[in-house]
């Protein structure tokens, strides 16, 4: 089987974002939603040629709902950029609110950076979409007008309101 998955680059924090990451979705979506992956670490070698300390981690798997992800302690290579954009974001599926708001305080604590229509860019720097599984039926929906309304609410919002987005559909 072929398979795509997610590979970041970070300076140091790849361990930490990973942990992040897998005790974040655990809280949101239950502890059968993620898991922390193998943790392959710099030897002496591989620490003196990538400028990274010995025994710090290089690679380290996780998998969040239903993707995995590897995360690489790569430092800051010459020739390379390695500074996150929200041009590459992971869009986020959320069935209620309380996943919304879980996964929101948790990208936003600690400098996370907080934009329009449920986008959030994390303290490690990762661009999310907290979404919730609904939208395209407010939005989208065969109630022309309603759709208008919810797309106009949605626009107004950062962090997503399912209950003000159904109630624009709705005419509330």
């Amino acid at each position: 089987m072929n398979t795509i998955s997610p590979f970041f680059w970070f300076d140091h924090e790849a361990e930490e974002a990973a942990k992040f990451y897998v005790e974040t979705f655990k809280k949101v979506f239950g502890a059968s939603k993620a898991k922390l992956g193998s943790v392959m670490r710099y030897d002496e070698n591989s620490a003196s040629a990538s400028g990274q300390p010995d025994g710090s981690a290089m690679t380290v798997s996780f998998r969040l709902l239903d993707t995995d992800f590897t995360a690489l302690n790569g430092g800051k290579p010459e020739n390379f950029d390695t500074h996150f954009t929200g041009a590459v974001s992971f869009v986020v599926d959320c069935k209620n609110q309380k996943q919304i708001d879980g996964l929101w305080d948790a990208f936003a604590a600690d400098g996370g950076s907080p934009s329009q229509c449920g986008w959030i860019q994390d303290k490690f720097g990762i661009t999310w979409q907290v979404v919730p599984s609904d939208l395209t039926k407010y939005i989208g929906g065969r109630n022309k007008a309603g759709a208008a309304r919810a797309m106009q609410a949605m626009l107004s919002m950062t962090k997503f309101d399912i209950a003000t987005l159904k109630e624009a559909y709705e005419g509330k």
